[in-house]
């Protein structure tokens, strides 16, 4: 045990103690992790050649992975939350690393322990050229990551109409769920993603289908992820309301599109609620009107003006 725990510092010190010049170049940044394996090689055990390998393809050190694999480390090893080399290559962006483990043999769908595939991680992560090497190579597009989210879920919530495209072309599930209800496009709704929101829409996709707590997607889109741009959200809004979304519709908290901006701060939303036909005086199941959820006096006094 205390050999496994000294061999793990020696490979977090030789990652961490370069500098970031020295990370700039793989040969540079991959020779101390190469060297200590060197050192330790005689009497090395195979936990610690698989945690070399998941080092040595989180760094891009494409000759000492391939070394590894010639003097038989597995490219089924698998780390602590069950994800593979293959995962990990995936999930940092590594192309030239998918390409070497996936010529030997890598398993393509494999999952880690919430699920998710490499698939999974190049969509989450916006990884194009992977996630479209996985895609040709037969990757299972439907297999979901944590919660039941699918692939094309997390790209549509990143916004990547590349990878989403590809991943709909190849037979991907747009309608499919995760565990809380949510399809792809309340990801996109949310994320005011408003291309695949389009798109989705295009393929006959109810404007005003309830979802879990009985939202709508205008509900979704009216009260956008903090780091989305209002902007952004507005042109998700307009869509939905050209699509024909009711715009007065409630949740099961009685709350309607108008409140959530309300509440949420969202003033431009708001404003293009109310102008669209919005009803500011509804009030929702503990009697509060939109005016009433809003910490924004300006707001307050657009949705109180007679």
């Amino acid at each position: 045990m205390y050999r496994h725990l000294v061999f793990l510092c020696l490979i977090a010190v030789a990652l961490l103690s370069e500098t970031p010049v020295a990370r700039a170049a793989e040969s540079e940044r991959c020779q101390p992790l190469s060297r200590r394996f060197e050192i330790a090689k005689p009497q090395i055990t195979a936990t610690e050649v698989s945690l070399t390998l998941f080092s040595a393809v989180d760094g891009n050190c494409i000759d000492l992975v391939t070394k590894l694999l010639d003097q038989g480390a597995s490219v089924d090893a698998r780390d602590r939350l069950g994800a593979r080399p293959l995962s990990h290559a995936a999930r940092s962006g590594h192309l030239q690393m998918v390409d070497l483990l996936l010529a030997r043999g890598a398993p393509i769908n494999a999952r880690n322990l919430v699920g998710a595939t490499a698939l999974y991680f190049a969509a989450e992560g916006s990884h194009i050229l992977i996630a479209q090497r996985l895609i040709e190579r037969d990757a299972d597009v439907n297999l979901t990551g944590r919660s039941g989210i699918s692939p094309i879920a997390a790209a549509a919530y990143a916004g990547n109409d590349v990878i989403f495209d590809a991943l709909l072309a190849h037979g991907a599930d747009e309608r499919a769920p995760d565990d809380t209800g949510k399809p792809p496009i309340v990801y996109a709704a949310a994320g005011a993603r408003f291309d695949i929101v389009k798109r989705l829409l295009a393929r006959n996709i109810d404007v005003n289908a309830r979802y879990r707590n009985d939202l709508t997607l205008l509900m979704w889109s009216s009260g956008p992820d903090e780091l989305v741009p209002e902007a952004q959200a507005i042109k998700v809004v307009s869509c939905l309301l050209d699509a024909g979304a009711h715009i007065d519709d409630r949740d099961d908290r009685g709350r309607t599109a108008l409140m959530i901006a309300a509440e949420g701060g969202h003033a431009e939303i708001a404003s293009l609620l109310l102008a669209r036909g919005a009803d500011p005086s509804l009030k929702d199941k503990t009697g509060k009107r939109a005016a009433d959820l809003t910490v924004l006096s300006s707001l307050r006094e657009r949705l109180t003006a007679p």
